[in-house]
């Protein structure tokens, strides 16, 4: 890929902490250049005490759009005036349009998975049983998005009592008639929880490094359960290989990223952007020569 800047080529930028594992760039530049557009997306380590100084001073240098990744999410809900819908009902931004009416935040990070599990499972989550293990700013995107697609039951579990009991208030707040409960902070718990689950959702970092265990063994799975861990860095993730290993479907997080990032496409730009050559950029990042038997 040649990327050349000139003086009239729009940047945008994926901001983060740290930001080097990011995919991002990989994933927008080919979509520009797929639409010989005069654009550019970079990476920025920015430290969450500082995202709200740079992101006006990115508005003053011509950046068009930006996206957020951790921990600056919650920081940019807090900070921005403007929001959407989503962003507001989550309390978190991974999106921000800039165009001459200022900065607006979005959070695409729970249509994002939704497409993803749509598509790789064939699957709604209306109606389903689902077990999220992970609160946090990732989990809690899953989480709202599923109770606003009419799942029937969402079953919470994360290390972190604090952030699992206030995710469960807050899904409860919306007043839905999905089933909420907070299984616990106890692994053996979340064993038999996740058993009882058609849709088990991995939304900690718990096996992003190698040599991690996974958080579950494969007697917390079952045959023809779908299990999908939002880590994407890697073709299989531990967690994966537990679950497959007791007969479940499995994926990684690239759909997600590559869905919400679409949709954070299609935000700042008016138009359809580009998804086959999204997805082959990333998976040839994941998984070199054998994307090519996946696309």
């Amino acid at each position: 890929m040649v990327i050349n800047i000139n003086p009239s080529t729009t940047p945008y930028a994926v901001l983060g902490h740290p930001i080097r594992h990011s995919l991002s760039p990989r994933m927008q530049n080919a979509a520009f250049e797929a639409l010989a557009m005069d654009a550019v997306y970079l990476a920025f380590d920015v430290p969450p005490e500082k995202l709200m100084q740079t992101l006006p001073v990115l508005a003053e240098l011509g950046f068009a759009g930006l996206n957020l990744t951790v921990p600056l999410k919650e920081v940019a809900f807090r900070g921005l005036a403007d929001l959407d819908e989503a962003a507001r009902r989550l309390g978190s931004v991974n999106t921000i349009k800039i165009d001459a009416g200022g900065l607006k935040g979005f959070s695409t990070d729970g249509e994002g998975f939704l497409r993803a599990v749509r598509e790789t499972f064939d699957l709604s989550v209306k109606g389903l049983s689902l077990f999220l293990l992970g609160c946090g700013g990732a989990g809690r995107a899953v989480a709202m998005a599923c109770a606003a697609a009419g799942a029937k039951r969402i079953m919470l579990a994360d290390a972190d009592r604090t952030r699992l009991t206030k995710l469960e208030a807050d899904l409860r707040a919306l007043g839905l008639k999905t089933d909420i409960s907070a299984v616990g902070t106890e692994p053996q718990a979340w064993r038999r929880v996740c058993r009882e689950a058609e849709l088990v959702v991995h939304a900690t970092p718990v096996g992003m490094h190698t040599g991690e265990p996974s958080v579950l063994p494969p007697d917390a799975f079952h045959s023809g359960q779908r299990v999908y861990d939002l880590i994407y860095m890697s073709p299989e993730t531990v967690l994966m290989h537990a679950a497959r290993e007791a007969g479940a479907r499995t994926s990684n997080g690239l759909g997600m990223l590559l869905h919400q990032g679409a949709l954070s496409f299609s935000i700042w730009t008016g138009r359809e952007a580009p998804v086959a050559v999204m997805r082959r950029v990333l998976e040839e990042a994941v998984y070199g020569k054998k994307a090519e038997a996946r696309i």
